[in-house]
Formats: C-alpha cells, structure tokens, sequence
C-alpha cells in the first residue's frame, strides 16, 4: 500500500493547505477513490500458454475523482451523462506470475535454464475517462478507458529472468478497460465493483514485447463529497440541437520498431555461446505513418467517415536480409 498511500498525501494535502485560494466550484466536485485488483495473467495464444506458468498477480490503487454538476456543465458533458475524469496510480504486485520454458523441439537452439522466470512489479500512473450508462435509485453503472504510462521494477535479462517473454523494458504504455456498478451506502460513500481489463507493453521499442494482459474483478471504495448536493446545485441547461457537419482529419506520425524477426533470429537460430544469443539488446528502426479521412459527424459523441493510412518502415531490407538467410525469396518493400 506504499505507492498508493504516497500518491494521497502528495495529491491531496495541497488541496487541503490550499484550499482557501482554490475555486471552490472545483473543490467541490473532487472525490477520492481506493481499490484493490486481484486478477490473472491471459495467455494470448498456444505459444504463450507453453511456458506461462503461474497467474495470478494484484494490484492496490489510488485515484483522484473530477465529476462536474449540471450547473457548470456544458452540451457535451450533459450527452456523456455528466462523465468523471480520473487521475490515478497504481501499483500492480507480479509476485504469482512465472514463467519457464521447457526443452520443445519448436524452439529450435534454445537452451533450457534451471529456474523459474518472474514478472516484476509495476507502478502505474494513469488518467481515466468514466462514463455513467445507467442510474437507479442507489445504483449506478458505468464504463472506463483508462491510459497511462508504467514503471517496472525488472524486465527480461539474460541474469535472471530469462524466460519472462512478456516484459522487455523498464518504461511502459498503459491501457485500461472496466465495467462497473457502484452502490451508494450514504450521499457521500458508495462501494464500486466490477470487471476489469489492463495491459503493459513497451509498443515495440524493446524485445521482447508479448506484453502483460489482465482480466481481474475489481472493489473500490468511493468518497465523493459533492453527491450530496449534486442535483441541488441546479439542473443546467438541457443539450441544445447539434447540427451536423462534415471535416477533412489528417495526421503524420513518427515512431519507433524493434524487429520481432530478430527476436526469432537471436531466441531459436543462435546457438548458446554465439554472439547474441538470447539477447536484451535490439536495434531501433525509425517507422513513419500519415493519414487523411474524410469525416461526418451527426452527434456529439459520433462521426463516421472514410479514409486511406500510409506506413513507411524503415526496416524492409533487414527483414529481406533475414528471410534470404533462411531460403526465401519474397519481395520487401518499405
């Protein structure tokens, strides 16, 4: 409960030391939300499954809760139901997940180790997007998106966790999901719970990069201080006719890839001893991206639209220099 505690305090004291000079309007719509996630590791495919061994992992976290009234509320928050916007850390304990592989003859020149590979512990900070779907008498349901960016504490390394094929880099991307219902015990507390989906990967910067994916049910306490005069702040105004309208979206993006084909090559075509073999350490590939679509959108919370994406990857030809080493002949074009 360390990370979640810290995270309180640094959060929350200012607020209370500083409350005199803040917009009051914005500390009333504050809210504070405890949880814990016991969950377990999916295995995305046969090839995962054959050396994921244990699963089960949980995490405990911390959140800070913004969710406007009617009276400060605009058309589109009125549309979303008045949605609350989170700000959040957790912190995932990885202790249960091992993984190991065994002699296979799939592998190729892979060595078997004598110990068992461990996922490290992660430290989450993210910011969610919640939206009520559905308000009865004490009960409401919701769902969450939620992004952000982790820390873990170990990765893959030739040392001592050679089999963890899940984590390959410190630094992480974040993306959660969740389904849930919420009672309310007073105007003030309500118990939340529910089911949700979460997943840390590098985006391909490292190998390797399987990624870490958890399905976990999940309990939280909520303090919202403002339900008790949500309503009687006022009602607002009510969504006013939207007239739709249509919108050329264009974007460029640059990134970068590690080369999963490398992965392959220095996993099971390098033999124990040879350079690289089984190694932490992959060349970065410049990968460039550009889109245009042309969109209408007839709702607030609805566009639709047709477009053409364009990738240019600078690794094409290490890729042909691969696949030629193994007999093949296929054509590579960036």
């Amino acid at each position: 409960m360390r990370w979640p505690l810290l995270f309180a305090l640094t959060v929350l004291s200012p607020l209370a030391v500083h409350a005199d000079g803040l917009d009051t309007t914005f500390l009333r719509r504050l809210g504070v939300e405890v949880s814990g996630v016991p969950g377990w590791m999916i295995a995305a495919d046969s090839y995962e499954r054959k050396w994921l061994k244990g699963r089960f992992c949980t995490a405990v976290g911390v959140a800070l809760r913004y969710t406007p009234a009617p009276c400060d509320s605009d058309d589109y928050a009125a549309d979303y139901n008045y949605p609350t916007i989170i700000a959040g850390v957790k912190y995932n304990m990885n202790h249960g997940v091992t993984m190991h592989r065994e002699r296979d003859p799939d592998w190729g020149l892979l060595e078997p180790v004598d110990y068992t590979s461990r996922l490290g512990n992660i430290v989450t900070v993210y910011g969610a997007f919640e939206r009520p779907v559905m308000s009865v008498g004490r009960w409401t349901a919701d769902y969450t998106l939620a992004f952000g960016v982790g820390y873990s504490r170990s990765k893959y390394n030739t040392r001592d966790a050679i089999d963890n094929e899940l984590i390959g880099s410190r630094w992480l991307i974040y993306f959660g999901a969740g389904l849930h219902a919420t009672y309310r015990v007073s105007r003030s507390w309500g118990v939340r719970a529910g089911l949700e989906f979460y997943h840390h990967s590098n985006g391909a910067l490292n190998r390797p990069n399987k990624g870490a994916n958890v399905v976990a049910p999940s309990l939280a306490v909520v303090y919202e201080p403002h339900r008790a005069g949500w309503r009687e702040d006022g009602n607002g105004v009510a969504p006013g006719p939207m007239r739709p309208y249509s919108f050329l979206e264009m974007a460029v993006g640059m990134g970068g890839k590690t080369l999963n084909e490398e992965w392959q090559l220095t996993q099971f075509r390098t033999a124990p001893g040879e350079p690289g073999y089984r190694t932490s350490r992959f060349k970065l590939y410049a990968a460039w991206s550009g889109r245009m679509a042309v969109m209408r959108r007839y709702a607030r919370r609805w566009a639709t639209g047709v477009g053409a994406d364009v990738f240019y990857g600078t690794y094409a030809s290490r890729v042909a220099e691969i696949d030629e080493k193994d007999g093949l002949t296929v054509r590579h074009s960036p």
